[in-house]
């Protein structure tokens, strides 16, 4: 019996980062390698990833990464991976093209070059497994489905899909193909689920889409518009480049890697200008000559997120575009369901600004994720014997579930897997058979390092109740407090309006210290400094009921003086006036003027 094991490492419970190891014996394969946009809560976080820490201690036994399509959720986490692991990557044509364009990015695997290109009639044998492909309807071209196809059956994931009769042939699925696969056994399903949340509108075709936008290009006669869309979204790429050129306007890219995916696309033929409009595109430079009737601004944002840029307009930070009164502007893309209030306070601030602001949400429901009737219709096709329902968070799973059920497959076939499960294959049928420690990896910045839960919880605190810093300064050797405390508070009070809650927090950090200083047997700063932000954070919060993050910093006088003998004194009692003797003055008045600053430790939380 073939050993056959699942285990998700991303896209389960969750929106985005997509990523599953599929193992076959001795190999391991990876499907896809995504990554997914921080939640409200996770402030100052730019992307988050999977954890690779299973695959790095496994990467001996890694066969490939395949890609489904070229999306962030799909292809996003794939420069992190590559720095920690070296294995060949699969993909279509515009996918891989996608991938190069994120890796160059990357120095330390800039010159990485083992892709492989595949696509529907590809096949590859890899001993116990062969892999092949189908094409499928997705927003973005050359979108495909995976197949794993071993002695007892198939394991297929499907990658994102939806079912739509009147897409162009790049976008086309191809039922056929499906048909084929449905004809052997399959064994197991993860299909994706992110549309199948029970909604009262139908999906729109992307004809429909295709004429709203044309239509709202049209009613925005005398105004500029600024086109909110991911870059990687070649579909709605294509609506807005034709409905540009409809309208005889000027398109100016203002995205990062906006020009490169674009060109890209260009190249591949996937994307295509109207014949009779050869200076479609403008840059930035000529922007603020064009005419606002006829200028339209494609706004994709860094790493794919153009909410965010639309955020810094309505702000007046963006150093290229500025949102006024003769500004439509309009959101194309369907923003996750975590950071819905974020964007609805874009919009708002975008209304202060004076500029119209319209959401194709708001009148359509614009989705490239299978909707209910359209899982059922695979099921029906492939007929699995075990259902994963993948990429979505959990209350969208379990509508995928009671989609699978109404359909007649039994409950205890359809496994709603968490990260790091175990999911193995017994001869029969697949089960959960443990799991192994799976997190995930916040990025904040160029840094590979992961943020981390216990930073990520100090910023929390500090936008939540502020920070309270206490300076004092001790003479270790006398055993007392030098100088009086210096208060400072950024977020939590304001100082001169609180003069007796400083004064009585300059008290109790007197004490402390006093009360360490006169009973420790052993002098520790960790020690020392944990008594004062303790009796300190309890003060403060019986006094405020906050809890600001304390820190006391301590310093210390006198730790370098020397030794006074009864030879280094003259007649008078005065030290010898040498270079040396006058250096070492220096140094000692120096130290008792200004001390000398300590590692503060690590501040935490505090507690009553």
């Amino acid at each position: 019996m073939t050993d056959l094991n699942i285990l998700p490492l991303g896209g389960v419970r969750e929106n985005g980062k997509n990523m599953y190891a599929v193992s076959v014996n001795d190999e391991i394969f990876i499907l896809d390698a995504g990554l997914k946009y921080p939640d409200t809560e996770q402030l100052g976080i730019d992307v988050v990833i999977p954890d690779f820490e299973y695959l790095i201690k496994n990467q001996d036994k890694i066969a490939g990464i395949f890609l489904s399509h070229g999306h962030s959720d799909a292809i996003g986490a794939l420069p992190y991976l590559l720095q920690q692991i070296q294995a060949p990557v699969f993909g279509s044509e515009l996918t891989i093209a996608l991938a190069k364009i994120a890796i160059n990015e990357e120095k330390a695997i800039d010159q990485f070059d083992d892709f492989h290109v595949v696509n529907e009639k590809t096949e590859i044998d890899f001993g116990d497994v062969k892999l092949s492909f189908f094409n499928t309807t997705h927003t973005i071209p050359e979108a495909l489905g995976i197949v794993m196809t071993v002695d007892e059956g198939q394991v297929v994931y499907t990658g994102h899909f939806k079912f739509d009769q009147t897409v162009e042939a790049a976008y086309q699925t191809n039922y056929q193909r499906l048909a084929e696969i449905g004809q052997k056994p399959v064994l197991a399903l993860l299909a994706d689920s992110e549309g199948t949340e029970e909604s009262v509108k139908a999906p729109a075709s992307e004809r429909q889409i295709h004429a709203y936008i044309q239509e709202t290009f049209e009613e925005a006669k005398g105004k500029r518009i600024v086109v909110a869309a991911v870059a990687s979204n070649i579909q709605r790429v294509q609506q807005v480049i034709d409905a540009t050129a409809k309208t005889k306007r000027r398109l100016v890219l203002t995205g990062h890697d906006a020009d490169k995916i674009v060109k890209t696309a260009l190249d591949l033929g996937l994307l295509k200008l109207p014949e009779d409009n050869k200076k479609l595109f403008a840059s930035v430079k000529e922007l603020d000559q064009l005419p606002d009737a006829q200028t339209v601004v494609l706004e994709t944002g860094k790493l794919g997120e153009p909410v965010k840029a639309l955020h810094k307009m309505a702000k007046g930070e963006d150093p290229v575009v500025n949102i006024g009164a003769n500004d439509l502007v309009f959101i194309t893309t369907n923003p996750a369901f975590a950071v819905e209030s974020y964007v609805a306070q874009t919009r708002n601030m975008l209304f202060k600004k004076g500029a119209n602001v319209k959401q194709i949400s708001s009148d359509l429901r614009s989705s490239g994720h299978a909707s209910k009737e359209d899982l059922q219709l695979l099921l029906n096709i492939l007929k699995p014997e075990v259902l994963l329902p993948v990429s979505a968070e959990f209350r969208v799973m379990v509508t995928a579930k009671q989609a699978a059920e109404e359909v007649g497959m039994a409950t205890e076939r359809i496994i709603m897997a968490k990260r790091g499960d175990q999911i193995a294959y017994n001869g029969e049928t697949f089960e959960k058979v443990g799991a192994v420690s799976v997190e995930e990896t916040m990025i904040d910045g160029d840094s590979l390092k992961d943020i981390g839960n216990v930073v990520l919880r100090d910023r929390r605190i500090l936008s939540e109740d502020g920070v309270f810093v206490t300076v004092v300064t001790i003479d270790r050797k006398k055993r007392k407090v030098v100088s009086k405390p210096k208060m400072t508070s950024r977020g939590f009070v304001y100082v001169k309006a609180n003069r007796d809650l400083m004064k009585e927090s300059g008290k109790i950090t007197i004490d402390a210290i006093e009360e360490y200083l006169k009973n420790a047997k052993a002098f520790d700063w960790n020690e020392l400094k944990n008594g004062v932000r303790e009796k300190l954070s309890r003060f403060l919060f019986n006094e405020t009921w906050r809890r600001p993050m304390v820190m006391p910093v301590v310093m210390e006088v006198n730790q370098n003086r020397r030794p006074h003998h009864k030879n280094d004194t003259d007649k008078k009692g005065k030290k010898p006036a040498n270079k040396q003797n006058q250096k070492n003055q220096g140094k000692a008045k120096k130290a008792k003027n200004q001390g000398k600053k300590t590692d503060d430790g690590q501040a935490t939380k505090s507690a009553d």
